[in-house]
């Protein structure tokens, strides 16, 4: 207790400052905003960063330098690269292509999740589910399919897939970035746990408790009047195909070659806007802007926070007491609560400073993307599912949500657990 009382009191005003900021922005990661105040997590972010430059806590130079660029520039990228592939109709087309296969109700459902895993382990999840949701739904309202567990296997299928790679997610782009993990090394060992974990999610879906009963759920006979809105841009081959080989060539780059990550994906963004047909204006109105805002404030923040020496004892305190937060058990538990609780992006932003090596990076990513299906608010890519699901007249709640979310993420965690302790 003394030693705690000396850490406390060493402290000065700008110290607690800096902390009553941190402790506002995160429980603005939590709300999804602040009461009574119109501002979301990426407002709440970046007026954290001008709080702390404006108590001089940091200059704006060293604001500029405690953002990961690397990682800011590398999401970017492939912001582009998704815009690309959205708007030459890729999304809409792969889906429409797959629910027109031959396929009875749980083939169909395989397909659907394998589909959405495999795309989002190189493009957004979020614009996968955003692209995907409206069309299996109208899937399934026209095959009088109950649509509840095909649009909560897409949801899960496309976080579970994103966990694959270091360009799945924005959690995953920057542990790659900042832990410099091979790209080649991490997919090798993320593959068999994130394959098998869509497995298990299908197999829930397809056997597991309550499955019969879902099979057997009817559509009203008015459904088809309530189709929820879809993205019918038609499908453009020479647009498709230019966004296809940029991805292809950068997944080789990334792969094969030791140029850097981010200066290749710029690389491959420039020769996407660099088009006859499609105005870099409008790709750039794809671009999630708030999500960059998002990263870029939390990274000043954090930092502030991480310069007044208490996240450090923090993290002693726990260490002296037996709990090693790097060490897989605290790890595991840190990232599933903080992921829950923060969401995943600060959540890794939380950990990563207190974190070495290839080993707790690969944990790391798989736990804090995998621990996004447990809640329906533990991932953006459930609610935009949700969201698009109630235009159609498809009621998902967080107790359907929990019915699946929480035995898969359970089940693919302890997969996670048992490879990575092979």
């Amino acid at each position: 207790m003394d030693r705690v009382a000396r850490t406390m009191t060493s402290h000065d005003l700008t110290d607690w400052s800096i902390v009553a900021i941190f402790v506002l922005v995160y429980l603005g990661m939590i709300l999804g905003g602040l009461p009574r105040l119109k501002l979301d997590r990426s407002g709440v972010a970046l007026l954290g960063a001008i709080g702390v430059m404006g108590l001089g806590a940091m200059s704006t130079e060293q604001a500029a330098r405690a953002v990961d660029w690397p990682t800011v520039l590398l999401l970017f990228s492939f912001m582009v690269v998704s815009a690309q592939m959205r708007l030459g109709g890729f999304y809409t087309f792969v889906t429409r292509q797959v629910a027109a296969l031959p396929l009875g109700r749980n083939a169909l459902l395989g397909a659907i999740i394998a589909t959405a895993g495999a795309l989002s382990a190189v493009f957004s999840n979020d614009i996968i589910c955003l692209a995907m949701t409206p069309v299996v739904a109208q899937l399934c309202l026209q095959r009088r399919l109950n649509p509840v567990p095909f649009l909560l296997g897409l949801a899960c299928a496309a976080n579970i897939g994103s966990a694959a790679t270091l360009i799945g997610n924005p959690q995953n782009m920057l542990i790659g970035s900042v832990l410099q993990l091979p790209f080649g090394g991490y997919m090798r060992q993320a593959l068999p746990p994130v394959a098998l974990s869509l497995l298990v999610l299908w197999a829930w879906l397809a056997w597991g408790p309550g499955a019969r009963a879902q099979a057997r759920a009817d559509q009203p006979a008015d459904s088809g009047n309530h189709l929820p809105p879809s993205d019918d841009r038609p499908f453009d081959a020479w647009q498709t195909t230019k966004g296809l080989v940029v991805a292809a060539t950068l997944m080789a780059v990334f792969m094969f070659t030791d140029w850097p990550r981010e200066v290749a994906a710029l690389v491959g963004a420039g020769v996407l806007l660099l088009s006859r047909r499609l105005h870099s204006s409008h790709v750039m109105g794809f671009v999630d802007w708030p999500l960059l805002v998002l990263f870029m404030g939390l990274f000043v923040v954090n930092h502030a926070f991480g310069s007044t020496g208490l996240a450090a004892q923090a993290v002693a305190l726990l260490a002296a007491q037996g709990v090693h937060l790097a060490d897989p058990g605290p790890l595991f538990v840190a990232g599933v609560g903080l992921s829950n609780l923060v969401s995943n992006v600060p959540a890794v932003m939380l950990l990563l400073p207190h974190l070495k090596g290839f080993e707790a990076g690969l944990t790391l990513a798989l736990v804090s993307t995998l621990a996004g299906n447990l809640l329906l608010v533990g991932s953006i890519a459930n609610l935009i599912v949700v969201d698009l699901a109630q235009k159609s007249g498809v009621m998902i709640d967080w107790r359907l949500h929990a019915r699946v979310g929480v035995p898969v993420t359970l089940l693919s965690l302890a997969l996670v657990w048992v490879w990575l302790n092979l």
